[in-house]
């Protein structure tokens, strides 16, 4: 693609990286409060991946909002890795992704149309891939490009997954590999390798429909998807139910090509020290974990993987089917210890 601009140099952050901290949003969204709406099941209120609104007894909206800056320098990757990372949160509840609508900032005279009709273009393949209509979306000059989707999907209200849901006795089933952040951080300073780029691209650019689709065949007793707040900061999440808290198992997982090297090289991007602030607290007895497994577990990641809890009895038959499908998943973790609390165990 040598008629486009390399995307990562014209921005300062990249991809899921560039959210604001845990700490931040807790503290602007505490006391926030809205109408007891009918039909409303969950709001901004629970730290969900996205909104659920009730339509009737058999049906109710699944509606989310992403966008970000670019992490891949290819327009075309770019626009594939956002609509997916979009996506990723439709998957997230048990969704099916039904329209989308664009959100595009731009630097038109320093970029030029080109590698913006292809990040449409990337953005559309992925979107047609999930069954779902781009609607339209909204467009404003800005110094940096950066590009999202607001999706809306369908779920039977009694069948939508939730993040903090979990039960004594379930596994965690990872869907993606992990360092998404720490291999762009060695894009920008030129040190990535071609295996760890082509790994950590072709594990973003794919969605997370199939592995949705398979574990929607099992019970599913909690889920999220492991984006910009890292696998700590999303287990943290998921902690924060009535039941218990999660521990994951970090010589069991699984990191892309380099990413340890390149978190041991100090390549840590600047969000994962913002979740690291918003969510330490959460991890039990952390001056106990290496500093460089913190960097790994709250390495901001980009259209990750979906994290569910599965009952122990089933987890294996689950972890086999997704891996016969090609989808690199691994158990990283149980649920159990403390309410509200991540215990990582070797």
């Amino acid at each position: 693609m040598s008629e486009h601009a390399k995307l990562t140099h014209h921005t300062r952050f990249s991809g899921c990286g560039a959210k604001l901290g845990p700490a931040v949003l807790d503290k602007a969204l505490c006391g926030l409060s809205q109408p007891s709406w009918p039909g409303l099941i969950a709001d901004f209120s629970g730290n969900e991946d996205a909104g659920l609104f009730r339509l009737d007894d058999g049906e109710a909206l699944v509606q989310t909002v992403d966008f970000f800056p670019p992490i891949v320098d290819e327009p075309w990757l770019f626009g594939r890795i956002a609509a997916a990372n979009a996506l990723s949160d439709i998957y997230a509840m048990g969704g099916r992704p039904i329209t989308a609508l664009a959100i595009v900032s731009y630097p038109t005279k320093e970029l030029g149309l080109a590698s913006l009709r292809a990040m449409m273009e990337g953005g559309l393949d992925a979107l047609v891939e999930a069954g779902c209509a781009l609607l339209g979306g909204h467009s404003i000059e800005d110094s940096e490009p950066k590009l999202g989707y607001s999706v809306t999907g369908l779920v039977h209200p009694d069948r939508a997954w939730r993040n903090n849901t979990i039960k004594e006795g379930a596994v965690l089933i990872l869907t993606k590999p992990l360092g998404t952040g720490l291999v762009n951080m060695a894009l920008r300073a030129g040190v990535a390798s071609a295996e760890a780029l082509e790994a950590s691209h072709a594990s973003m650019a794919r969605l997370n429909r199939e592995a949705a689709e398979i574990l929607a065949r099992y019970r599913v007793l909690a889920c999220t998807d492991v984006t910009g707040f890292g696998l700590a900061g999303h287990a943290a999440e998921m902690a924060q139910g009535q039941i218990c808290g999660v521990r994951l198992f970090y010589d069991q997982l699984p990191f892309f090509p380099g990413a340890v090297e390149y978190a041991s090289m100090g390549l840590v991007p600047e969000g994962c020290y913002r979740n690291r602030e918003g969510r330490l607290s959460s991890i039990r007895d952390p001056q106990a974990v290496p500093p460089i497994a913190l960097d790994l577990l709250f390495d901001p990641q980009t259209s990750g993987g979906l994290l569910a809890a599965i009952p122990g009895e089933e987890g294996g038959k689950v972890l086999a089917e997704l891996i016969a499908a090609g989808i690199d998943a691994h158990i990283v973790g149980e649920t159990g210890g403390p309410v509200g609390t991540v215990d990582i165990v070797s």
